[in-house]
């Protein structure tokens, strides 16, 4: 059996939990197992480098990455190409695909997931050759992350606060959709574009998702009266919006949603983007598209779950 060499990857402030006990529990029950391991800062500016030349030089076979989606994001995106397995603790804010992925979110259990688990590879995928692997989005979700990423506190008390601030703001943007079969414009609220079925702190935007399946989910809130956006949103979450056929009238929706391994989202007004939850640039244009398989995650065993 292989040697297992790890790396921890602690982003210092993702979630609110407390880095030290956090850092003293993953020095402990890794050397009581007996396996070699670092344990390293995230880097603000993504340039890891350093650690990708630690990898090959030592041979390290698992990247743990300690923090929240935007920390996964940023740790796997660097790392991809190499032959390691990926670990999440997440201690971030939404830890969205840490629940997707069944992976406990009480640090001890995901820690002893880590060396108990196996592994499998899931899918993300490019918005604009910038990489995303769990959900991606313009307009008001993307206004709320904008707005969150400035605010003085993190967590959920502060995220419910600003998506309810953003709520009421809140005016559907003009975007066109181009599919292989045909395209068709929309005023919408905000559109996600998912790989996993999670938005964060268990609010499935897409039900129907899956990691392993080579397809993005795409949810539309079309414009409607304020009155009805939170219903519709709540009927979504809920599961209770079947996924549609492209054949089938769109006019009288309030929620699209469909799958597609590939789009183009044209986006005139500029509407604000997200990228698994970190705010981004936004453009004009958007070309998204799968990466079936992209890396291994190490997750539940499927038997166990």
């Amino acid at each position: 059996m292989e040697e297992r060499k790890l790396i921890y990857l602690i982003n210092p402030i993702a979630g609110t939990r407390k880095k030290l006990k956090l850092r003293k529990m993953i020095e402990r029950e890794t050397s009581s197992r007996g396996l070699e391991y670092e344990i390293l800062p995230t880097h603000p500016t993504g340039n890891y480098e350093d650690v990708i030349d630690l990898i090959t030089s030592r041979g390290f076979t698992d990247v743990v990455a300690v923090g929240g989606d935007g920390t996964v994001n940023q740790v796997v995106q660097s790392m991809r190409h190499l032959p390691v397995r990926f670990g999440i603790l997440p201690v971030g804010s939404g830890n969205g695909l840490a629940l997707a992925a069944n992976i406990p979110l009480k640090p001890q259990a995901a820690l002893s997931l880590i060396f108990e688990g196996s592994s499998c590879r899931i899918d993300a995928f490019l918005i604009n050759q910038r990489f995303s692997c769990l959900l991606s989005g313009l307009g008001l979700d993307a206004r709320v992350a904008h707005e969150f990423a400035n605010a003085n506190s993190r967590g959920l008390i502060s995220y419910t606060q600003q998506s309810l601030l953003q709520f009421f703001k809140a005016q559907p943007y003009l975007f066109e959709i181009v599919l292989d079969q045909f395209s068709f414009f929309t005023d919408a609220f905000f559109i996600s574009v998912a790989n996993s079925n999670q938005f964060g702190n268990q609010v499935t935007i897409a039900p129907q998702a899956s990691l392993t399946d080579g397809l993005l989910d795409i949810v539309i809130v079309q414009k409607m009266h304020k009155a009805k956006l939170p219903f519709a949103i709540l009927k979504q979450i809920r599961g209770n919006n079947r996924l549609q056929e492209l054949v089938e009238s769109f006019t009288n929706k309030n929620i699209l949603y469909f799958q597609t391994p590939s789009l183009v989202i044209k986006n005139p007004k500029l509407a604000p983007l997200h990228i698994d939850g970190e705010p981004a640039t936004t453009a004009e244009s958007f070309h998204i598209e799968i990466l079936p398989s992209c890396f291994d995650l190490i997750q539940p065993i499927k038997d166990q779950v």
